[in-house]
């Protein structure tokens, strides 16, 4: 008699502290100094790709704690969780809170957690998460950017015409004569 075994995939959480990342990489540093919308709209673009190329669910938290009266928000930009936390939480909080939310619901997925706060990875480590420094997050966000182009390179068949195997040879033989400028 067979088993009816249902496999449970495991998601892949990967919490992002947005500024933390921003103030991390050179580009987008650059980009915050004369605005941090734009800055944050940048990192939500890299993330995205990432998210394309990647196996994770991505959730990234910006700190919203200083702005009076604000509610906080959460909302999705293209494929990726977007999290404004509101008035008072700073997103290492958040972060805390969703980490261990996450690792409660089920013992099956994982969780990585990308931040440079060293009080902060020793808190989701306790929660059983793992971590990544923002600098070693932008660091495989590239890694994987230029392994992917590599693969496409790798398996990109050269392609003759395909057009000249469906015309007669004398077609065929007109239209490679135009083609070279003969």
């Amino acid at each position: 008699m067979a088993r009816n075994r249902t496999r449970v995939s495991r998601v892949h959480y990967l919490l992002v502290d947005g500024y933390n990342v921003i103030h991390s990489h050179k580009e987008l540093a650059a980009i915050a100094a004369d605005s941090l919308d734009g800055a944050r709209v940048k990192l939500c673009e890299i993330l995205c790709e990432y998210k394309a190329l990647s196996r994770y669910r991505i959730i990234v938290v910006f700190d919203a704690h200083l702005v009076p009266g604000g509610t906080g928000s959460v909302t999705d930009y293209n494929n990726i969780k977007l999290v404004f936390t509101k008035e008072a939480e700073t997103a290492d909080r958040y972060i805390e809170q969703a980490a261990y939310k996450l690792s409660k619901e089920s013992n099956r997925d994982q969780i990585t957690v990308a931040t440079s706060d060293v009080l902060e990875q020793l808190i989701i480590l306790g929660h059983g998460a793992s971590r990544i420094s923002s600098t070693d997050l932008i660091e495989e966000i590239e890694r994987t950017k230029t392994q992917m182009r590599n693969r496409h390179i790798e398996n990109k068949p050269i392609k003759n015409n395909p057009l000249l195997g469906l015309l007669d040879a004398e077609t065929a033989a007109k239209l490679e004569a135009m083609r070279f400028g003969k």
